[in-house]
């Protein structure tokens, strides 16, 4: 076995070849109208001063090949990844092709410079070196194609001149040496910028695979720490239960009384262990989003009713930060939603709970509702401290606070936003807020209403503002 095919697989070359392939292809298609202008030009030019039926031969040659090399580039683009017989083929196909097109412009370059003497070589001459700069630049993704353009555009270049010091003999201070020499250095300089972009088309395809082994890493370490992620907090969720049970039930004061400061330490245990418990379900919700497990259970849903339910239910949480929940839900018409209640209590159970969080003591969180365009608008503020201005990725973001500090002044993990602009995105709705340091929050969640079936029923149209007060709603309320 060969030391290439020990460094370099079959699967591994088969794979780097069609991505040259590919590579060449889009160069063939992107430049197509360029390369034919070219051959156009060369042809009218050379058609002109001598013999015409042979630049229009030489045209006619190599439109055929720009016409199969464009063939093949739509080809190359349906090989699926793997087929090494059709990759080969293709390849192979491309380099016949290629050594016929370089055959065809080297052929008449040669006929052009011996048979058109003084401007007839310089013509010759200059038409290969443009053909040898173009082969450089543009075909380095196929290194044979590169190989064979060079060998033929130099093997014209050295015919050329070398035949005029066969035939004329001239000694070494006569001109023809010193375009002899000359084209010498033309071809080692048209050699060098050959190797000069195959180097830096080579560097970049190992560092795009050096890149799409780093990106499969890290889809691996992502999946791994999902599941990780997922067990943990599976393994978590069921003594947390117990532990929390136990603990409220003695705090409960069914199983007796306990002395002032054993008391004391139970309460802080309850609340700890409520937030462990919040933690859990934040993570597990956060993993079954991010792999498109979470279920939602739809139903049509009255929105007065539905939201005077969720504020009773979150009542107690309002005693706890001692604010006051102001909800001014009166109106006659009925406006239905079609959404997941449980998951829609959720968003609201944390946008409220930010909002009690973040107000100050004896403060009023303000909850009403707007439809606007066939949407419902549920809208939550606060008079509390406020969001700075360009914070909507910290507010919306995993695992981020607008004070991370070791010392912040409110807890939590971060997550619950973030969550809740998924589930808000995935039953169809948006989620948004607007706010002024010192003043407050707004935050509001829209979502379509639904028509329900009813003589008796009708959407309530009012023409407010995202920020309109509860009592402008009630005003507009009563108006209609």
């Amino acid at each position: 076995m060969s030391i290439r095919a020990i460094l370099f697989p079959e699967p591994i070359r088969s794979e780097r070849l069609l991505k040259n392939i590919r590579d060449y292809s889009r160069a063939v298609e992107t430049l197509t109208w360029q390369r034919q202008s070219i051959f156009a030009a060369i042809s009218i030019l050379t058609g002109l001063f001598f013999e015409p039926w042979k630049a229009a031969l030489f045209f006619s040659v190599c439109m055929s090949c720009e016409y199969i090399d464009l063939k093949l580039a739509h080809r190359a683009k349906k090989i699926p990844d793997g087929d090494v017989k059709i990759t080969r083929r293709v390849f192979h196909a491309y380099t016949a092709n290629t050594f016929l097109s370089a055959l065809t412009i080297s052929t008449y370059a040669v006929w052009v410079g011996i048979t058109e003497d003084g401007m007839g070589v310089f013509t010759a001459l200059f038409c290969l070196f443009a053909a040898a700069l173009y082969a450089s630049i543009n075909n380095h993704q196929i290194a044979r194609a590169l190989a064979i353009r060079l060998t033929l555009y130099g093997m014209s270049f050295l015919l050329i001149t070398v035949r005029d010091l066969w035939v004329y003999r001239p000694p070494l201070h006569s001109e023809m040496w010193l375009q002899f020499f000359t084209v010498i250095f033309v071809m080692y300089f048209l050699i060098d910028c050959s190797l000069g972009f195959l180097r830096m088309y080579r560097r970049d395809i190992k560092r795009l695979e050096d890149l799409e082994i780093e990106h499969e890493r890290a889809k691996a370490a992502l999946v791994l720490k999902s599941q990780f992620v997922a067990v943990v907090s599976h393994e978590l969720r069921t003594p947390l239960t117990s532990i929390k049970g136990s603990i409220d039930l003695i705090n409960s004061g069914k199983l007796g009384t306990f002395n002032p400061q054993a008391e004391s330490l139970l309460k802080l245990a309850g609340r700890n262990s409520q937030r462990l418990a919040i933690l859990v379900d934040d993570l597990l919700d956060l993993q079954k989003l991010e792999e498109g497990k979470m279920k939602f259970e739809k139903e049509t849903v009255e929105v007065r009713r539905f939201l005077s339910e969720a504020i009773g239910t979150h009542q107690g949480l309002a005693e706890k930060y001692n604010v006051h929940l102001n909800a001014k839900l009166e109106g006659k018409a009925p406006i239905y939603v079609h959404t997941d209640p449980s998951r829609l209590l959720q968003v609201l159970g944390n946008i409220i709970s930010n909002a009690a969080k973040f107000s100050s003591e004896q403060g009023v969180v303000d909850i009403w509702i707007t439809v606007v365009s066939g949407r419902v608008r549920i809208h939550v503020r606060d008079h509390g401290v406020g969001i700075p201005e360009g914070s909507k990725d910290e507010v919306f973001g995993r695992f981020t606070q607008l004070d991370s500090s070791d010392q912040r002044q409110f807890g939590g993990t971060g997550l619950g936003m973030n969550i809740s602009r998924e589930i808000i995105t995935a039953i169809g709705g948006t989620i948004d807020y607007e706010s002024e340091v010192g003043v407050g929050t707004t935050f509001c969640v829209e979502l379509p209403c639904t028509t329900v079936l009813d003589s008796n029923s009708h959407l309530e149209e009012l023409s407010l503002s995202e920020d309109s007060p509860p009592d402008r709603a009630i005003a507009a309320s009563a108006q209609s």
